[in-house]
């Protein structure tokens, strides 16, 4: 705990000290124009200084859900994402102060969280040796640490890929005007309504899959694979049913532009489809995560990333359908191969075992 948040600190001082230039190139590399770049540039400038604070939210949640603390962790987002409704609420529509009003409302309830967080760490027992390594010659060797990295390598490799995979489809809407930028915003923003929700699957597997390889149990492991998977698969059939019931006047309430309404209207469907279509990578990335096959994961997500520029390469020019398309199918790709690859894995670290 105590070297996973010196290392987020560092990051965020280090990522910080490269804002001017990072929003500036992430502009350009998003080739935004007119009132969007903007507004995208006072966001960011913005919701930039929260970064640090954002990393160590991150490393604060991981170790809660490692300790099997979900429900603290649920609490806690429950408690940020209401205040920061409430700010947004309040500075946009009240005050009228816009775009900046969203960027602080975040700033402020990403810093809650972090407050939020530390006191309940702070409250468990394992936790409050964390202050005490501080001063522990061993905390800071060059081999912990280099472990600690490697350990995160690949991961932080997945999430530079799968971040890069939503930059290109931020851009590529943004390229067919401001109309469809708004839609597919908003639109994506449902998407990751799903994400969320499923990532509970996600982050279960996790924990418990994990559990069954540190017992070298086979049997536990493959039975959390096919419930995880089964109740993941069931969840994505109800929010798929719930979208396409309730989906178009859910995402019409995100805005009181009418071109952007019946924009978003128009491609609703794909979100509809992509918890379908996604469940099983959120799902198996939990798997492999747990069972420490960060490595595999990597090569899958590679794999996904190449055939997934290259469709969108070689379709352009783009239509927002099949901008779309080719998104929902980066998920289904990864998660084949995962699917493929895991048989192999389980046989290679469960082979010695009896269980």
């Amino acid at each position: 705990l105590t070297r996973a948040i010196a290392a987020s600190l560092a990051i965020g001082l280090i990522v910080l000290a490269f804002r001017p230039l990072a929003i500036r190139g992430g502009l350009a590399l998003l080739e935004a124009e007119g009132a969007v770049a903007a507004h995208a540039e006072t966001y960011i400038g913005i919701r930039y200084w929260a970064g640090a604070a954002w990393l160590v939210n991150c490393v604060l949640v991981g170790w809660l859900i490692g300790q099997r603390r979900v429900k603290t962790v649920l609490m806690v987002e429950i408690a940020a994402n209401i205040i920061h409704i409430g700010l947004d609420l309040a500075l946009v529509l009240g005050l009228g102060w816009g775009v900046a009003g969203v960027a602080i409302a975040t700033v402020a309830s990403e810093v809650l969280k972090l407050a939020l967080l530390a006191g309940l760490v702070a409250l468990v027992p394992a936790a409050r040796q964390a202050w005490a390594s501080l001063r522990e010659p061993a905390t800071w060797e060059r081999s912990a640490l280099a472990r600690l990295f490697t350990l995160n390598r690949d991961l932080f490799a997945r999430s530079l890929l799968l971040t890069g995979a939503m930059l290109i489809f931020a851009r590529s809407g943004a390229q067919q005007g401001s109309v469809i930028l708004a839609a597919n915003g908003i639109l994506f923003q449902l998407f990751m309504l799903s994400t969320l929700i499923l990532d509970g699957f996600e982050s279960a597997s996790q924990v418990l899959c994990g559990e069954a390889r540190g017992g070298a149990d086979r049997q536990r492991f493959l039975k959390i694979v096919r419930v995880s998977l089964l109740w993941g698969v069931l969840t994505g059939i109800v929010i798929s049913a719930l979208y396409f019931v309730f989906g178009r006047e859910l995402a019409a309430s995100f805005s009181t532009d009418r071109e952007v309404m019946q924009a978003t209207a128009d491609y609703m469907g794909w979100v509809m489809l992509l918890p379908l279509l996604g469940v099983l990578s959120f799902v198996l990335d939990g798997v492999f995560l747990g069972a420490g096959w960060t490595r595999a994961m990597l090569v899958t997500m590679v794999a996904a990333m190449a055939i997934y520029c290259a469709i969108l390469w070689g379709a352009s020019p783009l239509a927002n359908d099949e901008l779309w398309l080719a998104f929902g199918l980066f998920f289904v790709i990864r998660a084949a191969g995962q699917l493929a690859i895991m048989p192999r894995l389980i046989a290679r670290d469960f082979n010695a075992c009896g269980k």
